[in-house]
């Protein structure tokens, strides 16, 4: 069963920009979302996803995606009924591992989100200096949540 294993921190500042080998544009939404389970259609420039995530705890759950055609993902978003959210997505490498850091667009702008997925959960990893406190055990910075609770709305 896979399993997605990672760890999210709030961004103090945009130095991390100066390491970015890859920005990504996203939009994505939400077909169904609860506190545990999530279904979750997604498009990129590159590609676009359907995921199933689920799990009790913060940091690992299941996740399984896959590809689907462009114009099923553009027609799932419908489905959505506004549970939207748009980022850009900036990539950083960091020796064997990368920093995904999530810059949030629309009811979301001002919040800037890094992510690093691990191979366990006790996996040692380097945090830049543009790294500030970890928020994984806070729903709020679920992309799901932002969707239903924008962070201009808190």
């Amino acid at each position: 069963m896979p399993l997605e294993i990672e760890r999210k921190f709030m961004v103090l500042n945009n130095n991390f920009q100066l390491d970015t080998h890859k920005i990504i544009d996203i939009k994505q939404g939400y077909i169904f979302s609860n506190q545990n389970k999530v279904l979750r259609v997604r498009i990129t420039s590159d590609h676009s996803k359907i995921a199933i995530k689920f799990g009790e705890d913060d940091i690992v759950r299941h996740e399984y995606e896959y590809e689907i055609p462009i114009n099923d993902a553009e027609r799932l978003l419908k489905v959505c009924e506004g549970y939207i959210i748009e980022k850009k997505r900036y990539l950083i490498r960091n020796k064997n591992l990368t920093w995904e850091v999530d810059e949030f667009l629309g009811q979301n702008k001002g919040l800037i989100i890094a992510e690093i997925e691990l191979k366990n959960k006790k996996q040692k990893f380097f945090k830049p200096d543009w790294i500030g406190k970890e928020v994984s055990h806070d729903k709020r910075f679920y992309n799901h949540y932002l969707s239903r609770e924008p962070f201009l709305t808190w």
